[in-house]
């Protein structure tokens, strides 16, 4: 019986201990990921808003989300750096919600531009 509050006290500090460790973790994940930000990155903001870096700041990013349309928003609203293979399923996802039947692929074209297109894009001025 003297043993048990000991034990009770372990079982309860040790995943709280492992918890914590843990979100240091991620949360430096993210802040290295947010440090590393470049132009032409295509990113999803903590809002949900799919975006490409147009300008970086110190503490902001201006996020092209249409063309023509640029916002700007705090690094730390930027969740995470979408790849490649992301664009690619989003893509996808627009092609297989296509209800008018005809096979139009001139939304996924919008999804699927390069940040070299993008570059030359925001350049043409």
């Amino acid at each position: 019986m003297e043993l048990l509050f000991p034990l009770l006290l372990v079982a309860l500090l040790v995943p709280m201990f492992l918890g914590v460790r843990r979100q240091k973790r991620e949360a430096e994940k993210v802040s290295s990921m947010q440090e590393s930000l470049k132009i032409g990155d295509s990113v999803t903001t903590t809002s949900g808003l799919y975006g490409t870096i147009v300008d970086l700041d110190d503490d902001t990013v201006d996020l092209e989300i249409a063309e023509d349309v640029v916002t700007t928003w705090l690094r730390q609203a930027i969740r995470d750096v979408r790849t490649a293979e992301a664009t690619d399923e989003t893509a996808d996802e627009v092609n297989s919600s296509d209800t008018t039947g005809d096979g139009d692929d001139t939304s996924a074209a919008a999804v699927e531009e390069s940040s070299a297109q993008t570059e030359t894009r925001l350049t043409k001025d």
